[in-house]
């Protein structure tokens, strides 16, 4: 087995950032989703409540970000340090830098509606579900956990369903992973425990339910039809009351912490 892909989202529910390597930190991979919109309430909010987020382009820069999105040119983000803002992700309440207020303004002016950019910085404080870990797991903006990671032949069981059914094969950018392995037996990752990969560790603690963001393009937010809902509905469901929903994937916590890249050997320990 091997690193198929790695990706990171520098902003939560923006595009993708596909890297060659990437460090493995206890937050996850370096970079990934350390950004967020919250509401005038200091809510997060996805492509679950507003699909057009698909299309908020990001690339890291030395200073911070750069945000790019339809129709609106793009904006120079540098990392913030003063002005400080409480905001909530699922149960979660961190403190988080604010971005500067015409960053604010310029995606509230886009969104339609007034929102912040936020940030999680070294003083910002937030762990994963104790449910799922055995210590403390320090998480970014992430849903649940550090790293997500899929497999590409279980892509491929998926995607062989859903064509029998007559829809078109999902990419796997709909299930927005941050580690993609190229394996041979589908599904196999449901008994995986712990993964090496390089001098990395990864656990692997809880398969990851799925919702409706992967019904929706990744570079518009357009929703594409019910797949791959439907199939994982047939394929996937769920057995287990305290993680009830549909599969694909699994949520992991990083063990011993290195460097990473694609195409390296990965080891199920």
């Amino acid at each position: 087995m091997k690193v198929a892909s790695l990706h990171i989202y520098p902003v939560k529910s923006g595009q993708a950032v596909n890297l060659s390597a990437a460090t493995l930190h206890a937050r996850g991979l370096a970079g990934d989703r350390r950004f967020m919109i919250v509401d005038e309430n200091g809510t997060f909010i996805t492509q679950r409540k507003i699909p057009k987020l698909a299309g908020l382009h990001t690339q890291q820069t030395s200073v911070g970000l750069s945000l790019s999105w339809p129709g609106a040119g793009s904006m120079e983000v540098g990392l913030p340090s003063k002005n400080r803002k409480n905001v909530v992700v699922w149960r979660s309440t961190v403190s988080a830098a604010l971005a500067a207020s015409h960053v604010n303004d310029a995606l509230s002016s886009w969104l339609g509606k007034p929102v912040s950019l936020v940030f999680m910085d070294e003083e910002s404080e937030r762990t994963a579900s104790e449910k799922w870990t055995t210590t403390p797991s320090p998480v970014s903006f992430a849903d649940g956990y550090p790293v997500l990671i899929t497999t590409t032949v279980s892509l491929a069981a998926l995607n062989e369903h859903i064509i029998e059914g007559g829809a078109a094969a999902v990419p796997m950018s709909r299930f927005r992973p941050n580690i993609v392995i190229e394996n041979e037996v589908p599904w196999a990752e449901d008994s995986w425990k712990q993964l090496e990969i390089g001098g990395a560790v990864i656990d692997l603690v809880k398969p990851c339910t799925r919702c409706v963001m992967t019904t929706l393009d990744q570079s518009s937010g357009r929703k594409q039809g019910r797949e791959p809902l439907r199939s994982l509905r047939a394929l996937r469901t769920s057995a287990d009351p305290n993680n009830e929903g549909v599969l694909f994937g699994v949520n992991a916590v990083p063990n011993v912490l290195g460097d990473i890249s694609v195409g390296m050997v990965c080891k199920v320990i």
